[in-house]
C-alpha cells in the first residue's frame, strides 16, 4: 500500500488566499482543509470496502415489474449492463403526491441519466400502478428517468420493506455469467442517527445536502425540499 502524505502536510502546501481575509481565518481554513482531505480519503476507503464485499445473495425469484412499455423482469432491467441500480421511491397507492425528498433526489438524477447509463443500468421503482407513476413523472417534466411499478410488491417486500411500507430504498445488483446477485443496499435507518441528527445515509445520495453543507446555514434541522414553493 502506498504511504500517504499526512493531510496536514498537504494542507500546508495550500496557496489559496482571498481578499481581506485575516490570519485567523487562514489558519482555521487550512485546518479545515486537512480535515476535508481526510474526509476524501475516508470516502475512498469506504468505497473500496464496498467493492470488496463478498458475493451477495443470489436472486432466485423472477421479479416482475410493469414498465412504460409493458411488463419486464429484474433481468430485463439490466439491459446490456452487468450492474443495476434500483431506487425505490415513496409513491405508494396511499400517497396523494410524490414524496418531496424522493423527488429532490430523482430530479438530481434526471439530467445525469445519459452519463449514469454509460456505466450501469438505472431504474426507479414504486408501488403505484404504472399509469400513476408515468403521470407523476410527466408532472415533474422528467423524460429520461425510467419508472417501473412493483405492482405485486414482491420486490419491495424482499429488498426494501418486509412490511411493504412506503419507504425509500437504494439497491444494487450485479449479473455475472447469467447469475444475478444482490451487491449492496443502503442499510442506515433512523435508529442509527446520532443525537440531534436528521436520519440519513452515508454518503448522502442527494447532492442538495452536500451543497448546503458548504454554506454557513448548513442543511438546518427543520427544512426539507418541497414539490413546489407557491404556498400549496
Amino acid at each position: 500500500m502506498t504511504a500517504l502524505t499526512p493531510a496536514s502536510e498537504l494542507a500546508a502546501r495550500n496557496r489559496a488566499h482571498f481578499p481581506n481575509e485575516t490570519a485567523e481565518y487562514r489558519q482555521a481554513r487550512n485546518a479545515l482543509l486537512a480535515e476535508e482531505i481526510e474526509l476524501r480519503r475516508h470516502i475512498e476507503r469506504v468505497a473500496e470496502l464496498r467493492r470488496r464485499l463478498p458475493a451477495g445473495g443470489e436472486v432466485t425469484k423472477t421479479y416482475r415489474f410493469e414498465g412504460e412499455n409493458g411488463p419486464v423482469t429484474l433481468a430485463d432491467l439490466f439491459g446490456d449492463k452487468t450492474t443495476l441500480i434500483i431506487y425505490s421511491y415513496m409513491f405508494g397507492p396511499q400517497r396523494e403526491r410524490l414524496c418531496p425528498m424522493c423527488t429532490s433526489f430523482m430530479a438530481s438524477l434526471e439530467g445525469k441519466v445519459p452519463d449514469i447509463e454509460q456505466r450501469v443500468a438505472l431504474a426507479m421503482v414504486a408501488r403505484s400502478p404504472i399509469e400513476r407513476l408515468v403521470e407523476g413523472k410527466k408532472a415533474r417534466g422528467w423524460t429520461q428517468l425510467k419508472v417501473y411499478s412493483d405492482s405485486d410488491g414482491r420486490f419491495t417486500r424482499d429488498y426494501v420493506s418486509a412490511e411493504d411500507a412506503d419507504v425509500p430504498g437504494y439497491t444494487v445488483f450485479t449479473r455475472r455469467a447469467g447469475t444475478i446477485r444482490h451487491f449492496w443496499s443502503g442499510e442506515i435507518n433512523g435508529e442509527m442517527a446520532d443525537p440531534g441528527q436528521d436520519p440519513r445515509g452515508a454518503p448522502d445520495v442527494d447532492p442538495l445536502w452536500t451543497l448546503l453543507d458548504t454554506t454557513p446555514q448548513g442543511r438546518g434541522t427543520d427544512w426539507y425540499p418541497k414539490l413546489d414553493y407557491d404556498g400549496s
